[in-house]
This record gives C-alpha cells, structure tokens and sequence, in this order.
C-alpha cells in the first residue's frame, strides 16, 4: 500500500460531512484487479469487500446495489425484488453522469444523483467491511452502520 496523502473525493467530503468514522487505505490500482486486488493488499476476506455496481432498469433509471466480494449479484431476482422488468449494468458513461466516479472506482457516498441504493442484507451482519472512497485504488474500511445511518439503503437478499 501506498503512503501517499489520502485523496478529497465527493465520497469522502459525504462522510467528513456527516462526521463518519472510517479508515482509509490507498493501493496501485490494476485494471480488473476487482475485490481479490483488495483481499490481497489488506489481507481481509473477500466477503467483507463490498462492490458497488450502478445498473439500469428497463426505463433507463438509475440504481446502486452493494454487494460482497465474493459473490455475484442476481439482476434477475433483484428485478423481482424491486418489482421492475429488467435490470442491467448501466455503461460507462451513464454510471459517471449518474456518479460522478469512474468504473473501479464507484462509492455509493456522495453521488452526483441521488440513486436508490440497495444492499445484500447480510452486510450487516459483519463487524467492519471494505468499500471504495470514490477513486481507483481509493478504499474505506467502515462499519456497515455508516451505510445504514447515512444512506437509504433498502435491503434486499440477490446474492448467488
């Protein structure tokens, strides 16, 4: 990891913002690195990195889903869950209009839209989880509550 000087990001401003505790860890980041790149660097379990992915649904609207590293995300359930057609991963472009973070570097805090944010319940369950600060390379370590007491998240169980 690096010790360089932690980055500003929308994300981090958020949680400053609402006088969050979290750790901040800075790493060289490698395309396709994914949540194992983080595992590997902080020597933590894959299960308590949490992905954050902006998909679509069938009207083009916007939403976020927090998911455990190590696990993938039913679109077809989640669609169910929230009762819409269709869910799909939004592009590139729509996820930084929509964010304000570039792909690898996507944090649910701070997002240029407000987005509905749904999250795998079993987050909760753990002790202290791992997600992105809003810039490549760029993650917190924080308890899941500052999700729970910052965001609105709405719970859902979409993990295979």
């Amino acid at each position: 990891m690096a010790n360089d000087k932690f980055p500003i990001t929308q994300g981090i401003r958020f949680l400053k913002s609402k006088k969050a505790n979290f750790e901040q860890f800075l790493y060289e980041y490698k395309e396709k690195g994914g949540t194992e790149q983080t595992t590997d660097l902080l020597g933590v379990s894959e299960h308590s990195v949490i992905k954050t992915i902006v998909f679509e649904d069938e009207n083009g609207k916007g939403l976020i889903c927090l998911m455990h590293g190590d696990k993938e995300i039913s679109t077809k359930e989640l669609a169910r869950q929230i009762n819409c057609k269709s869910i799909a991963t939004a592009s590139q472009e729509k996820s930084l209009k929509w964010t304000g973070y570039q792909f690898g570097g996507t944090s649910p805090f701070g997002t240029k839209t407000q987005l509905p944010i749904y999250a795998e319940k079993s987050i909760f369950d753990l002790d202290k989880i791992y997600i992105n600060g809003g810039k490549r390379g760029f993650i917190l370590g924080i308890s899941p509550n500052v999700l729970k007491d910052n965001l609105n998240i709405i719970l859902v169980n979409v993990g295979i």
